[in-house]
């Protein structure tokens, strides 16, 4: 088993987005491509030798290859052993629990979250940090910068490991155990939720739906919600991960989750229904009838943290990203702790979390999480949702109703133009930032803008700054429009529109987002000159 120095070129177009580097299959599958990214990470991130390191994906196409090019790589590089999921699984949030238990020097996980799978579809890759979260842009900066000027790379001359029993062997020197995928995280959601006040809502005639879309959450709903909890097998669907997906598009929104979605608006709909993403990371949550956005779903959750077992204590504080709305701002004025503003990107809530200063984070994009990983988790949401319910025995829409008369109403939408040519989408945002200096005082409709600006954070542990992380339009009111360009996209450029405005009312709290925010929905088009300069009559998603 020799080390092979091969001799490669950059490729340029190696800079990782909000969360590692994402591209078509096709593009991984070019020579020294998916290699060059790897030595990057490698050089990059300095470990000593004989470092241990976690590795595991989402199960997409290209998964159990690239796992091998990495095993290899990673002997040839002075790692001392590397833990990896049986068969190359390991959930996003897994991941970061075994990063954490086992307190490796880090893990690469491999997956494109909830973009498509298949031959023709993404792949993707990152780098975790021994906090088992994702790598800060200081890393990010630094792989890409090694990305531009990489000459060589090493690999082991090597048969392929065997994954598919869990055990340890031996690559060159350097151990690989094959972990089972799940055990170590089910253990870890043992011990933070009433497993039995759960099981016991689940005998007592309570109907779940959970539809893991043919992605990595699969197994590990059917350890945890059937084996541990007593759900019927086919309260999970859609339970065996495949490398397209099933030919879905495993992103957990209203318009690609759309299965589940008829089934709980269709008759005889179960008492509640959710569903995880690619990678396990995202989750939907969904009454009778009834939706639960993100941003509500993470103001519930602090608002009731203290009724499941490990959050008693109550929380530190809470985080969100910028686009996320402010309803779980009203909650945290409430319990008197700290909330923070920061940009979109799991990596930002990693800082707060390790200095304390936050114990809940959640995203508007269906990411919700706290300080168990580093990582967000759309299993642990799903049971945290269900241990309320355990405890409130009241319907998802009641209790979410009964939150909005006790701290009002965000109303909000997000509205997604998938694949924009990037001429368009980039000229859309550089005409909002020309009209910065007329918007402020501007009236349109009912709305007086306050003021606008280009959202930039300083983190408040180490000082670093992010810029132009998103445009932001302030109404007087309180209410808002965001703009933004989204990181986790292939192909084209991905324009995310955000709309909120807060309604106290009681009596308007049953209307539809889309017509309570259909003025501000105008103003968006009108700012924006949206649907001249995208061409687009509809959003492609609406949440």
């Amino acid at each position: 088993m020799s080390i092979q120095t091969i001799i490669t070129q950059p490729f340029g177009d190696q800079k990782p987005g909000t969360s590692g580097l994402r591209k078509r299959v096709t593009m991984f599958q070019q020579p020294h491509y998916l290699e060059n990214f790897v030595q990057s990470i490698f050089d990059a991130v300095g470990a000593p030798a004989g470092a241990s390191l976690v590795l595991g994906g989402d199960g997409r196409f290209y998964n159990v290859e690239a796992i091998q090019v990495i095993l290899k790589m990673a002997a040839a590089n002075g790692f001392g052993k590397v833990l990896v999921g049986r068969n190359g699984i390991l959930s996003t949030p897994a991941a970061s629990c075994v990063i954490r238990k086992y307190q490796t020097f880090g893990g690469i996980i491999l997956s494109a979250s909830h973009n498509p799978g298949g031959p023709q579809g993404d792949f993707g890759i990152k780098f975790n940090t021994s906090n088992g979260g994702p790598a800060p842009e200081k890393v990010t900066e630094e792989i890409f910068a090694r990305s531009k000027q990489i000459t060589q790379y090493s690999i082991v001359d090597a048969p392929d490991v065997a994954l598919d029993v869990p055990g340890e062997t031996e690559l060159a020197g350097m151990k690989v155990e094959v972990i089972d995928s799940v055990s170590d995280y089910a253990e870890l959601m043992a011990s933070l939720f009433d497993f039995a006040a759960i099981r016991q809502l689940l005998s007592s005639g309570f109907r779940l739906k959970f539809d893991a879309m043919h992605a990595v959450t699969g197994p590990y709903a059917r350890a945890i919600l059937v084996d541990a909890l007593g759900a019927a097998p086919d309260d999970v669907m859609n339970a065996e991960p495949l490398p397209d997906f099933g030919g879905g598009h495993p992103d957990p929104n209203l318009t690609y989750a759309h299965d589940l979605v008829e089934i709980m608006y269709g008759d005889n709909a179960p008492d509640f229904g959710a569903a995880s993403d690619g990678d396990g990371d995202r989750n939907m949550i969904l009454g009778k009838h009834f939706f639960v956005t993100p941003s509500d779903s993470l103001a519930l959750i602090a608002a009731n943290a203290r009724l499941v077992p490990g959050y008693t204590q109550g929380i530190a504080g809470v985080a969100r990203s910028m686009p996320t709305s402010a309803a779980v701002d009203r909650v945290a004025e409430e319990l008197d702790i700290p909330c923070y503003e920061t940009p979109t990107g799991w990596k930002f809530f990693g800082n707060l979390m390790d200095a304390g200063k936050v114990t809940l984070c959640g995203e508007e994009s269906f990411g919700t999480g706290s300080n168990h990983v580093r990582e967000k988790d759309g299993l642990w949401a799903v049971l945290f949702w269900l241990n309320i319910l355990a405890i409130k025995r009241q319907p998802v829409e009641t209790i979410v109703k009964r939150h909005w008369a006790r701290f009002g109403r965000n109303v909000y939408s997000r509205h997604d133009y998938e694949e924009l040519p990037s001429d368009a989408a980039n000229g859309l945002i550089e005409h909002i930032r020309a009209s910065f200096a007329s918007l402020p005082g501007k009236v349109f409709g009912h709305y007086r803008v306050k003021e606008c600006d280009d959202f930039s954070y300083m983190d408040p542990v180490d000082g670093s700054i992010s810029q132009k992380q998103g445009i932001r339009i302030l109404f007087e009111d309180g209410s808002r429009i965001v703009f933004r360009l989204s990181g986790t996209g292939t192909e084209g450029a991905t324009l995310r529109l955000y709309l909120e405005a807060f309604e106290p009312d009681m009596s308007k709290h049953d209307l539809d987002a889309q017509d309570a925010l259909s003025e501000m929905i105008a103003i968006a088009d009108e700012i924006a000159e949206l649907k001249q300069r995208t061409g687009r009559e509809q959003p492609t998603v609406i949440t």
